[in-house]
């Protein structure tokens, strides 16, 4: 009797053994072809096939992934859409304008319901000087902007899909208001006014860093920062806090107007 309880338990070692060996394996496999589809994405960016690249990856983040591997994959494709945004490739939510006689990029841009500043970074425009006969980019996206405030997240979406996501910081003691709201002005460099007093870009106790896009609810807004270091924490005295560079960058994109929804 003990000789047959042995060999039992000897087959399902044995078993459990050779289960552990095709998991391995199996998953082997499935990272090899991970990793063969991450070069094939690189391999066209470094071609210039942004969108081949995007395809790629779209595929890739619909796979079953580790965490680490899942957040690496959308971080590459949030990068890669804005990329795209930012060149001269032709999407689905865009057009190819030919420029006409009197045309002016505000003009342009009011039209379409973009920005000046997406026009001159997809076609490359270095002045506000466009020309009768030009082709130029523009972008027909429908963008909105939702924050997260339990994972300090603020995510750009057009319709439905994900662009990118960035890393925030909103409000201590949850100050941050939560609802939807608009975009209302835009502003470079702004100034920070505190205690009566009004202080200038650059200066490191402006807290409000390159750029400023207030909302409808007064003094709140998304800013830049002079503190790092606060990106990720809820810091603030309210408002949605990001990287300059990043802040730049979403600034370009979005326009007076935008939706943006803040949830707790």
């Amino acid at each position: 009797m003990n000789k047959r309880i042995g060999t039992i338990v000897t087959v399902f070692i044995l078993i459990g053994i050779l289960f552990l060996i095709g998991f391995v394996i199996s998953r082997q496999i499935h990272n090899g072809r991970i990793k063969s589809q991450l070069d094939t994405a690189e391999a066209y960016i470094e071609a210039g096939k942004l969108l081949e690249a995007r395809d790629v990856y779209k595929n890739l983040s619909m796979q079953n992934l580790d965490l680490e591997t899942a957040k690496f994959i959308y971080e590459k494709l949030g990068n890669l859409n804005i990329k795209i945004l930012f060149s001269p490739a032709k999407t689905q939510d865009s057009v190819i304008y030919k420029v006409q006689d009197n045309d002016s990029l505000d003009a342009i841009s009011k039209k379409y319901n973009t920005t000046v500043a997406l026009i001159k970074r997809a076609n490359n425009i270095k002045n506000n000087v466009i020309r009768p006969g030009m082709d130029l980019k523009i972008s027909t996206a429908k963008f909105s902007i939702v924050v997260d405030k339990s994972q300090d997240i603020l995510t750009l979406k057009n319709g439905e899909e994900v662009v990118k996501t960035y890393l925030v910081s909103t409000g201590s003691n949850n100050s941050t208001p939560v609802g939807t709201f608009k975009i209302i002005n835009k502003i470079v460099d702004p100034p920070w006014f505190s205690g009566g007093k009004a202080i200038p870009p650059g200066d490191p106790k402006n807290i409000l860093g390159s750029r400023w896009m207030g909302i409808t609810v007064k003094s709140y807004g998304i800013h830049g920062t002079t503190d790092d270091s606060s990106i990720g924490k809820q810091a603030t005295q309210g408002c949605v806090r990001m990287h300059n560079w990043e802040v730049e960058e979403l600034y370009d994109i979005v326009g007076v107007g935008t939706e943006v929804t803040i949830l707790d």
